[in-house]
Order: structure tokens, then C-alpha cells, then sequence
């Protein structure tokens, strides 16, 4: 076994008590003080069980680097991830938050993959600023999306469906950005559309429009909003109530948006078009893909979106599409973030099992090549996270690949203590971010 950099496994798991989530120490820490370790380790290639036909595993062991979140100072209910995330050279931006309600909070967070250093931006309830016992939103549910003008910008969700009320003050939620540099955050706009959570959404970053697909405070109301707000003239550009059902295909080439209200695994449904120089309800288009989770628009115009075990290529050029078949490696096959390679459009990364389930498969991190259709398992994160660091990886809605290709970026939610004693299963109580070199062997550069 070949050690890069080693985290003596032993000591680690002498020093890990099994402690039950009531009794767990907040913030997580290592026993050796550190903020990262980094495991180099032919470990990450054992598979922990069977996988599908025709999937294959990585040569080359990659180098993983671990670390915890430091605004986990007291139990969440639980600490988690729920908007995807975003690299940006040398910096990934990520959210969690605690779920609490009605007093709940988020947090958003650059770390540099050259230097090893977290840095917390900001949090929602600090920007908000809305006195206690008034209402505050646990969960930050949409990409983070770096605009044209240099700000972060994002939407806040509701913890418990129970919380988004008149009585506990709710109104709608908050559109927010933050400064990448300083982290100051402001407030672009609350209740853009009143009683409204907004747990789909992204910013186009040139006309810096934000668009989202709601969920009522009133939890017994079932419908979908869609929402495109202007935040330069900070007005509602359109509204109805025809929403997209999780995910949002955006095309920064023409400025359009793309999405369906359909939702499951695996289905597929026409798609609606939506576009800003002619404001007004989306145009439904031949193209079926499914859609709970898309790529970024790649040179060629193409967009590559999944539901369930289905991958689907649309093409923004010729609003086409196209079923590009199976994905995953093993059972789980819920997955609600997928990226590109930036560097040379080949390989496609995800996660899947997104809410909670990836490590009954061994928590891979699965690299898909699209010249090839071959899918290979990069990283079993699972059980070795565990044994190393006493956490078990369980899912994500949060990853991004490093421009150069070479680095995937995973923040999960997950698990230390073992399972819950009331519940006699895991869940997940504490969020952490990994970092997987991917050895340049695994990656050739030729499309």
C-alpha cells in the first residue's frame, strides 16, 4: 500500500470514542488539532461490495484531502447541504446549514484547494438581520452563482415545513449575495413572491437575472412558482405558477433557461423555454430530457442533465436532445449534482444516493466519460472516510470540478456516531468537505 501523505488510522480510530449524535463534541475536530488531512492511498480504490456490469475502477490511487466545517458549534437538525456548489480557480464555494426552525441558519464558505484554507463568507442570518423570535431560514437550497459584477448570489429555504408561517413572521424568502473578497453580504430582495421559499434557483451572470422555482410557506399548498427577478432594476421580471420541479437548465450562449415540472427517477418530459429578451410564459419545446440535475452549457452548446439512472445531452444550439442511457455504478441512483470537466469537456463527476443513501454503495465518486460511455469509480469515499476520520460520507447536493480538471470537490452530509439510537439506522449530523486529486493517468486530455 503506497502512503502519500498518511493520518496514522490507528491512532484515529483509538481517539474516535462511538459516541451517540446527543453526545457528539461540536465543532468536530481532529484528535491532532489539524483543520486537513490529506490520505494518499491505494485504500480509496477497494470496493466495498458489487458493483453493475461494465463499470470499472481507477489504476491510480487518488490523494484525498478531509476536513470538517467550523461553524458546527452546536447540533443541527441536522447540519447538511442542499445548494450545489461552485469552483472558481483555486477557490470552491460551498453552503450548508443547520435545518433548524424557525430559527434557523446558513453559511457560506470559500476554501482554497492550493493552500488548504477555509474561510467562512458569510452567514444568512447575519445579512438578514431579522430579530428573534421572528423567523430565519435553516437551508440555503440554490447554486451559488458568481455574477458578472463580483458578488456571490443565492436563495434561502425553510428548515421544517412547519416553520414558514405568518406566526413565526415569515414572509417569503431572501435572495442574498455576498463578496467573495471580504464576504460583506446584502440583500437583493425578501418575498419576491410573498409566502414563497426558494429552494431551486441560479443567477444568469451577465444580465444578472435570478431565476427559481418556489415552495409555498404554506406546506399544504402544492404548487410551483417559477421567478425570474431582475436584481440591477430589483423588480420581478416574470412570474407564474408553471415552476420547474428541482433543477434548471440555464444556457449563458442565448440567455435562455430551459426546465420541467415533471420529476422522478428517470423520467423524462418536453422541456419549457424561457427567455428574458421576450419576458413572458415559457415555450414549450420538443426537446425530453430528464431534470434533476444539469451541467454547465459546454463550448459546443451542450448541457448534459440526469434523473435517476438516465443521462440525457441537450443541445442548446438546436433545442434537441438525446438519451445517452445508464449512469450509475451500484443501487443508489439519486443524483442532484453533476459536472463537467471544464478543461476538456470529456468527463462528466457526480455522486449519487444525494440524500443519504451513497454509502451503501461505498460513497463513490464517479467519473463518466462521454467519448467512451465507459463509468469508473474514481474514489470508494466509504467505508475509509470512517475508518480514518470517523465520519461516514452519505450524500451530497453540493460538488465541483477544478477548472484544470483535476480536482473534485465534494461537500456531504453525513454521519459521526453510528447509528441513531432512536431510529436504530445513520443519519446525518454533521457536514464536511472532500477533495479528490484525480491522477492525471485517469484523466487523459484528448477528446
Amino acid at each position: 500500500m503506497k502512503i502519500l501523505l498518511f493520518l496514522p488510522i490507528a491512532l484515529t480510530i483509538a481517539t474516535l470514542p462511538c459516541l451517540r449524535a446527543g453526545e457528539l463534541a461540536w465543532p468536530p475536530v481532529f484528535p491532532d488539532g489539524k483543520a486537513v488531512t490529506t490520505l494518499g492511498s491505494e485504500i480509496w480504490l477497494k470496493p466495498p461490495g458489487e458493483l453493475k456490469d461494465g463499470v470499472t475502477i481507477a489504476k491510480a490511487a487518488p490523494t484525498v484531502d478531509f476536513l470538517y466545517f467550523d461553524c458546527q458549534r452546536y447540533p443541527g437538525n441536522p447540519w447538511s447541504v442542499w445548494g450545489d456548489g461552485l469552483a472558481v480557480g483555486d477557490t470552491y464555494y460551498t453552503s450548508i446549514g443547520d435545518h433548524l426552525a424557525p430559527r434557523g441558519n446558513a453559511f457560506v464558505y470559500a476554501y482554497n484547494t492550493t493552500t488548504k484554507s477555509l474561510r467562512l463568507l458569510t452567514d444568512v442570518q447575519s445579512i438578514i438581520r431579522v430579530p428573534e423570535p421572528d423567523y430565519t431560514p435553516g437551508k440555503i437550497h440554490t447554486r451559488l452563482t458568481l455574477g458578472s459584477d463580483g458578488w456571490l448570489y443565492f436563495a434561502t429555504h425553510r428548515g421544517s415545513t412547519r416553520a414558514s408561517i405568518p406566526e413565526n413572521g415569515f414572509k417569503g424568502a431572501w435572495i442574498l449575495r455576498c463578496h467573495p473578497d471580504d464576504g460583506r453580504g446584502e440583500v437583493v430582495a425578501h418575498a419576491p413572491l410573498p409566502n414563497q421559499c426558494l429552494p431551486t434557483g441560479e443567477l444568469d451572470p451577465e444580465r444578472l437575472i435570478f431565476y427559481a422555482g418556489t415552495a409555498d410557506g404554506d406546506r399544504s399548498v402544492k404548487r410551483v412558482q417559477f421567478l425570474a427577478y431582475d436584481t440591477r432594476e430589483k423588480k420581478v421580471l416574470y412570474h407564474d405558477d408553471s415552476g420547474p420541479y428541482r433543477a434548471m437548465i440555464f444556457a449563458p450562449s442565448t440567455g435562455r433557461l430551459y426546465f420541467h415540472r415533471e420529476g422522478g427517477r428517470g423520467i423524462a418530459a418536453p422541456l419549457a423555454r424561457f427567455d428574458p429578451a421576450k419576458p413572458g410564459p415559457p415555450q414549450k419545446i420538443a426537446a425530453e430530457v430528464g431534470l434533476r440535475a444539469a451541467t454547465r452549457e459546454t463550448r459546443e452548446g451542450k448541457v448534459y442533465t440526469v434523473d435517476g439512472d438516465h443521462l440525457w445531452e441537450f443541445d442548446t444550439r438546436t433545442e434537441s436532445a438525446r438519451s445517452l442511457g445508464g449512469l450509475i455504478v451500484g443501487k443508489e441512483n439519486y443524483i442532484a449534482s453533476i459536472d463537467l470537466d471544464p478543461k476538456t469537456g470529456r468527463y462528466l463527476y457526480f455522486v449519487a444516493g444525494a440524500h443519504g443513501g451513497s454509502y451503501r454503495d461505498g460513497s463513490p465518486l464517479v467519473q463518466y466519460d462521454l467519448k467512451t460511455g465507459v463509468r469508473k469509480v474514481i474514489a470508494f469515499l466509504h467505508p475509509h472516510c470512517r475508518d480514518a476520520f470517523g465520519f461516514v460520507p452519505m450524500g451530497t447536493y453540493a460538488t465541483a470540478v477544478s477548472p484544470e480538471g483535476d480536482k473534485v470537490m465534494i461537500t456531504w452530509h453525513g454521519n459521526r456516531g453510528g447509528p441513531d439510537p432512536k431510529r436504530g439506522k445513520l443519519a446525518f449530523n454533521t457536514c464536511a468537505l472532500t477533495v479528490v486529486h484525480i491522477p492525471a493517468s485517469e484523466r487523459p486530455d484528448k477528446r
